[in-house]
C-alpha cells in the first residue's frame, strides 16, 4: 500500500495512491485523521488496507507523507563510501544528529537557499517512519515498529553545517527535508536490503548508491536508537546518503536558483524539488 497526504479544495486529506491515481480516504472514513501519531495510533494502516478502489487522477498537490513527527533523526556517514569521500573514518558506532520537523516539506515543493549560509547540498536516503510506539525493542522485532518507508532529501548547507561544528543548524533551514511521495507499507516494498538510491541535479547523475551498502542496517539503528529514546508513531528515521554529495567533490558543486533536484529509490519513486533562492 502507498499513503499520500494531499492538498485538495483547501483541506488536507490522506489517500491511497493506485496506478497513478489517488482514492481520498475521506470519502470513505470523514473522522479519519491525517496520517501522523493519531492515525498509526488508531490503527488507520489496518483500517484502510482492505480499500479496494480505483485511484482518481485529481488536481491536488502532494504533501509530505507523514504530518508533524515528534523527531526527525539522521545517520551520518553511514555508506563507508560516502565516509571515505569526506575523508573520514567508518564510524564504529551509529552517528546520530537531528533534523527539525519544521524543515519537512512536500515531494515536490521548492528548496530555498538560506539567507544565513551557502554551499547547499543534496543527499538522498531511505527514510523509515515508526508506526507504533517502541522502546528497547531488539533488531529482530523492529520490523513490526515500522508504518512504512520513503524518500528524503537531507538538504543541507555545509558552511553552517561545518562552521557551527555540529549539524542542527545547517540540516534544519525550512524547506530542507523534501520528503514523499508516497509512504510504502513494508509489505509493498520487498527488500528493502537491496533498494538502489540516486540523486540527479539537472539531468546530471550525481549519486547512484544501494541500501545493500549501509553500514548500520535499519533493524540495527531501531535496536540502537530506542535503547534510550522513545520512538512515537510518525517519527523519521533517514538512515544516511551514499557517495557523490557535491561538497566533495573537486571542484565543489553546490545548489544554484534553477536547478533541479531529484531524488529517487527503488519501488517507492522520486520527489523533485526546484531550488530557489530567498
Amino acid at each position: 500500500m502507498k499513503l499520500v497526504r494531499m492538498y485538495l479544495n483547501g483541506e488536507t486529506r490522506p489517500g491511497i495512491w493506485n496506478d497513478g491515481g489517488i482514492v481520498d480516504l475521506t470519502t470513505f472514513f470523514p473522522s479519519i485523521p491525517d496520517i501522523g501519531e493519531a492515525f498509526f495510533e488508531g490503527g488507520w494502516l489496518s483500517k484502510v488496507a482492505g480499500l479496494r478502489e480505483e485511484g482518481l487522477r485529481m488536481d491536488a498537490r502532494l504533501l509530505s507523507p507523514v504530518s508533524r513527527p515528534s523527531k526527525i533523526i539522521c545517520l551520518g556517514k553511514n555508506y563507508a563510501e560516502h565516509a571515505r569521500e569526506g575523508g573520514f573514518d567508518t564510524p564504529s558506532s551509529p552517528l546520530l544528529f537531528c533534523k527539525a520537523p519544521s524543515a519537512l516539506t512536500g515531494p515536490f515543493d521548492p528548496i530555498v537557499l538560506p539567507e544565513s549560509s551557502g554551499q547547499v547540498d543534496w543527499e538522498v536516503e531511505l527514510a523509515v517512519v515508526v508506526g507504533k510506539r517502541c522502546k528497547r525493542i531488539s533488531r529482530n522485532d523492529a520490523m513490526d515498529f515500522i508504518a512504512g518507508f520513503t524518500v528524503m532529501n537531507d538538504v543541507s548547507a555545509r558552511e553552517a553545517q561545518f562552521g557551527d561544528t555540529q549539524w542542527f543548524r545547517g540540516k534544519s533551514f525550512d524547506t530542507f527535508a523534501p520528503i514523499g511521495p508516497v509512504l510504502v507499507t513494508p509489505d509493498d516494498i520487498g527488500d528493502i536490503g537491496a533498494l538502489q538510491l540516486t540523486t540527479r541535479v539537472d539531468g546530471v547523475l550525481m549519486q547512484d548508491g544501494n541500501t545493500r551498502d549501509l553500514i548500520f542496517d535499519i533493524p540495527s539503528l531501531m535496536e540502537y536508537i530506542s535503547k534510550d529514546i522513545t520512538l512515537y508513531p510518525g517519527d523519521i528515521i533517514s538512515t544516511g546518503t551514499p557517495s557523490g554529495v557535491g561538497i566533495f567533490r573537486k571542484p565543489p558543486v553546490v545548489l544554484q536558483p534553477g536547478n533541479i533536484v531529484e531524488c529517487r529509490i527503488d519501488r517507492i519513486g522520486a520527489i523533485v524539488n526546484p531550488v530557489v533562492g530567498t
